[in-house]
């Protein structure tokens, strides 16, 4: 049940570049643009997505530890199931949003704003980047920008209810997102033309709503749900 889900957070991580890269993208462009000239730019960019995805698995670790906790507190099974139940119900939504018919999860990034305003003069303040270690740290940063896509993921590090399985879960999302912001240039525009063609989106988007609608009814054909 895990590996479904990794596999469908990380289809919605690369499928979702379009939002990644309006997002995320003017940012590594101004990261870049501030780099000494005459430097490589690769090492910065691999900083940038090291320390972001190191956050997102930070995460899903914090996540996937406090909704353990909170079971082992509750020792309730109707609990772990409203968790499961609203991480699958997410994973439709973001389905439906590869797929264009829907853009409400991305409604939800401004529950994000207050903490982005209280860590963006730390950003701030390690800005100009002159070292591909600072470029971790901006990254690092970087990973909690308010974002519905990130969010949506986080509800299924939570329904993981363990730091193990939480932090992989934002890892296979993480990871997804990767070639669309670590390959800025050339062979980017051209993936993200790709992944952005309407019967792409619409297959990969249907796919995953298909994953959390199977998600969703597999309990309830085992009758798991009512032991």
């Amino acid at each position: 049940m895990l590996e479904t889900s990794l596999f469908a957070l990380f289809v919605v991580g690369l499928l979702g570049g379009g939002h990644c890269l309006g997002m995320c993208g003017g940012l590594v462009t101004a990261f870049t643009l501030q780099l000494p000239s005459g430097v490589r730019r690769a090492p910065f960019l691999l900083g940038y997505n090291v320390g972001r995805i190191g956050s997102y698995a930070l995460i899903g670790a914090l996540l996937g530890g406090l909704s353990g906790a909170g079971l082992t507190l509750l020792a309730t099974r109707p609990f772990q199931w409203v968790l499961y139940f609203l991480a699958n119900l997410m994973l439709i939504g973001m389905g439906l949003y590869l797929a264009g018919m829907s853009s409400a999860v991305t409604r939800i990034e401004a529950f994000g704003r207050p903490l982005w305003r209280l860590l963006q003069p730390r950003l701030a303040r390690l800005l100009p980047v002159r070292s591909p270690a600072q470029s971790i740290a901006v990254g690092a940063l970087w990973g909690w920008l308010p974002c519905g896509l990130v969010y949506s993921a986080s509800l299924s590090a939570l329904a993981a209810a363990n730091a193990a399985s939480g932090a992989l879960t934002m890892l296979a999302f993480g990871l997804g997102t990767l070639p669309n912001l670590l390959l800025m240039g050339a062979f980017a525009d051209r993936l993200r033309a790709q992944i952005q063609k309407r019967p792409v989106r619409l297959l990969a988007g249907l796919a995953v709503t298909a994953i959390g609608l199977y998600r969703l009814a597999e309990p309830l054909l085992s009758g798991a749900l009512f032991i």
